[in-house]
């Protein structure tokens, strides 16, 4: 594969309209519910919800849940309220991790913990399990509901997993890939498979369009992480370098310190696992992971899990939904934010 920098990515970014045109009507419906569920007599609740919620524009798991659920042909409404509680799910997890993680800026607005505080933050994160879990039963399947039920279980799993090997400079890439397989694609994978469930389809469809989700997920994810030292406050809606000054280990700074390890020791040691940092430091951190190749790499394998989704979609007939798909998984790698 050719050298590939992340601030350039891979000329641009490929138009999500065809998927959004298609996707319109449902779209429109989910968030009317996400609007109508989020309503509480608790002033606070609605108020903070609506502060992170109308901050996202692409609404991208509970789009992905009406995809699946239109390319395995469903015809019904069964998989509005599953892809809502996708969105409640996911939301939560935000509000959560930003307080774990005392984020300053989530979707390109103040973090809310730092509006209502962190006590509040997470009561309403609670609030919208709550609610989501209300949506999934309201949709009448069993078999969604276990999906998102586990899946709601794995990411718990995969922060916590996460939080336990912060700052670990001889964390390996394989237990990396399984930390963010749960704390992030697994949400993908189920938004998908819960869309698949809900439309009646086979279960090796249903395999196949968890497999799509997770990849999508996977290099979602592997894309934030090298974003994450090469993009802007503007264009990501949050702090470029918060993982850096975290000491949260993500595989561009995974893969920095092992290449270097011989020669950056104690700069690592002293950044990543004792956190004590001076302002040069990030920008050296940067430009060793340019010279090692880590963030190329890092978008290389989110490539290939892209291309990895993509081919999880070749069973599926004729469908304007699958070309739409595609570029979804395309769209994933060569975002700018």
């Amino acid at each position: 594969m050719p050298r590939l920098e992340v601030a350039q990515a891979i000329a641009a970014p490929p138009s999500l309209d065809p998927l959004l045109k298609l996707a319109g009507p449902d779209m429109r419906a989910v968030d009317a519910l996400i609007r109508a569920h989020m309503d509480s007599p608790v002033p606070v609740i609605p108020a903070l919800a609506d502060h992170l919620i109308a901050g996202s524009a692409k609404r991208l798991r509970p789009l992905l849940t009406i995809a699946a659920a239109r390319l395995a042909g469903a015809r019904d409404d069964a998989c509005l309220k599953l892809a809502a509680a996708v969105e409640f799910i996911h939301t939560a997890t935000l509000l959560h991790d930003d307080v774990v993680d005392s984020s300053q800026l989530r979707r390109g607005r103040v973090a809310a913990h730092l509006i209502w505080g962190a006590p509040a933050s997470v009561l309403v994160g609670d609030f919208l399990f709550a609610r989501a879990f209300e949506l999934m039963v309201g949709a009448g399947s069993m078999a969604a509901l276990e999906i998102l039920a586990r899946a709601s279980r794995v990411i718990s799993e995969g922060e916590v997993l996460q939080l336990t090997r912060s700052h670990d400079l001889d964390l390996s890439q394989d237990v990396y890939i399984e930390i963010i397989k749960a704390k992030t694609a697994e949400l993908f994978a189920a938004a998908a498979e819960a869309g698949a469930v809900s439309a009646g389809t086979s279960p090796e469809r249903c395999r196949a369009l968890r497999k799509f989700g997770q990849d999508l997920g996977l290099a979602f994810q592997l894309v934030d992480d090298a974003l994450d030292y090469s993009g802007d406050a503007g264009t990501l809606g949050k702090n470029p370098g918060d993982d850096f000054r975290e000491g949260k280990v993500t595989l561009p700074l995974l893969l920095a310190m092992q290449r270097t390890a011989a020669t950056e020791r104690d700069f690592w040691v002293r950044t990543v696992d004792r956190r004590e940092q001076e302002p040069p430091d990030l920008d050296h951190a940067i430009a060793l992971m340019r010279d090692t190749r880590a963030l190329d790499d890092t978008l290389a394998l989110s490539v290939r899990y892209a291309e990895s989704a993509k081919a999880a979609l070749e069973g599926f007939g004729a469908s304007p939904w699958r070309p739409a798909m595609h570029d979804l998984a395309d769209f994933a790698v060569m975002r700018r934010a």
